[in-house]
């Protein structure tokens, strides 16, 4: 799985320039065994224990070149960066789930289920500057990292029919998330390695959300209706013990969700809607430490980032005529807190961090499509659009700003004869600025093929992701003081898999995703 990048850093001030660019590998070694079972006490109540083991080898050797120049852009230092890196990253999950139902209704049920998840990384890496010119010394690094994370969801969910159209849905949900993560930077200086103090942390993670909801949903012959309310408490703990560096939040929202339909006539209905969410920084928006494969473009976490939370309201026509449906809505979105990565700038290093910015307003339109030409051929197309206005400061800057952006997708699936299957996808996003960056468009599409063997119980499969490797992510970042480009290209991934299933079970599909 190799990946290109290349990277500019210009210092405006003093009219110097870094570049580099190089190739980083990730060669994985995958071991899987799943397990599940079902024990149907009765006909109206079954117990469901499942799990699965995966052990995961990697292999991550990279090169980065370097070279320096001044101010007169003569090039003044070339070096080298090799990195050697190893990785054993064990992987485990299991539920037990009860599900209940009653003798009045198919759908009136109670369905309980605990979830259990585990993954560690046991990493070292080794890195070496290795000078082509301006010096002729080499620099020896290494890290060492040592990640835990348990993640366990207990969930109950309780659905009543009261009529054939009035139905009412409650539960709760109880998330715990522990992680540890130890990580180390050591120098070689004369014969001994010296760890780094400045990079060098165990970071604690502990998060849980406790939420409860609740929803009733009415469906007439042509009006129908679903309102609910949700109910969440996040207590949040981020803690770096080396230096003491503490983060804690404790906050209890409301999330209220209103949808409506119509029926007009029979091709055609309307339906309008608005909803509450929250976005929760993911672990590694919070997590200090980063990779030093690149010294020079760091990327790194903010353990103080707050969630996003969003207000959207949409409202979307409808219409089915023949092999044909449409859809068409338009939406506004306000989001608070968002998140933007934030570059700062120093000694020639780039370093980025999330950090919350302001607020958001987006009004867009969305369209989707589905044609069914013939039976072994159909489209589905969608498109986005979407203006928005970016209004935050940071440390007495203003970015303010109005944009816009867009994205569209087609897919064409084809049934062939002796069960053969498709599927080719084509995607567009625009260019879009961010409170920092301009980030280019970009095209690209997937290909997958998928044929039944064996009276259908083998599945033969080949899936190529970015068939033309066309798909970059390429950003300028353009300040008074200092220039930043970056471009990233992860190319063509292919995968080819054959799936047998027995028993009662229908074949698996291979899709070249990991565990």
């Amino acid at each position: 799985m190799p990946t290109q990048t290349e990277n500019i850093n210009r210092d405006l001030i003093n009219n110097t320039t870094l570049l580099s660019s190089g190739t980083e590998y990730r060669n994985e070694q995958f071991y899987n065994v799943i397990l599940g079972t079902d024990y149907h006490i009765n006909k109206l109540n079954v117990l469901t224990l499942s799990g699965f083991f995966a052990y995961e080898i990697e292999d991550q050797p990279s090169q980065t070149n370097f070279n320096f120049t001044d101010a007169n852009d003569m090039v003044t230092t070339e070096w080298r960066r090799t990195e050697t890196t190893e990785a054993t990253n064990p992987k485990y999950k299991y539920e037990l789930q009860y599900k209940k139902g009653f003798e009045d209704s198919k759908d009136h049920m109670f369905l309980f289920s605990a979830l259990g998840n585990f993954f560690g990384k046991d990493q070292s890496s080794d890195f070496q500057d290795i000078y082509d010119s301006g010096s002729i010394s080499e620099e020896l690094q290494q890290t060492r990292t040592n990640f835990k994370e348990a993640v366990y969801t207990f969930k109950a969910d309780y659905t009543k029919p009261f009529s054939e159209k009035l139905t009412l849905e409650t539960g709760a949900q109880y998330v715990i998330n522990d992680v540890s993560n130890d990580f180390e930077v050591s120098d070689l200086i004369g014969s001994d390695w010296v760890s780094d103090p400045d990079l060098t942390n165990i970071f604690q993670f502990n998060q849980k959300v406790l939420g409860v909801y609740s929803t009733g949903a009415y469906e007439g012959d042509k009006w129908g209706i679903k309102l609910g309310l949700r109910m969440e408490n996040t207590d949040l703990n981020t803690l770096l013990e080396t230096t003491g560096e503490e983060n804690s939040q404790n906050y209890t929202n409301f999330f209220p969700t209103l949808h409506t339909s119509y029926k007009l006539t029979e091709s055609f209905s309307l339906q309008a809607g608005y909803s509450k969410r929250v976005y929760r920084p993911r672990l590694w928006d919070l997590n200090p430490f980063f990779n030093i494969r690149n010294n020079f473009s760091i990327r790194t976490g903010n353990p103080n980032l707050m969630p996003e939370f969003t207000d959207s309201y949409e409202v979307t026509g409808i219409y089915i005529i023949g092999k044909t449906s449409l859809n068409f809505g338009v939406y506004h979105r306000y989001t608070t807190d968002v998140i933007e990565r934030v570059s700062t700038f120093e000694n020639n290093v780039n370093t980025t961090k999330p950090v919350n910015i302001g607020t958001n307003r987006a009004t867009g339109v969305e369209f989707n499509a589905k044609y069914t030409a013939v039976k072994w051929l159909s489209f589905m197309a969608d498109m986005n659009y979407n203006y928005f206005n970016r209004q935050g400061s940071l440390e007495g800057t203003s970015f303010d700003f109005n944009a816009d952006q867009w994205s569209g997708r087609l897919t064409s699936k084809l049934k062939l004869p002796a069960d053969i299957d498709m599927e080719i996808t084509g995607r567009y996003r625009s260019p879009f600025q961010t409170v920092q960056a301009e980030i280019s468009g970009n095209i690209w599409a997937d290909f997958g093929f998928r044929k039944k063997i064996l009276k259908g119980k083998g599945v033969v499969s080949l899936n190529i992701r970015d068939i033309f490797a066309s798909r970059v992510r390429e950003s300028v970042v353009d300040q008074s003081d200092f220039y930043l480009y970056t471009w990233r290209q992860r190319g063509r991934f292919v995968t080819a898999g054959f799936s047998y299933g027995f028993g009662k079970g229908e074949a698996m599909e291979f899709r070249g995703r990991r565990h």
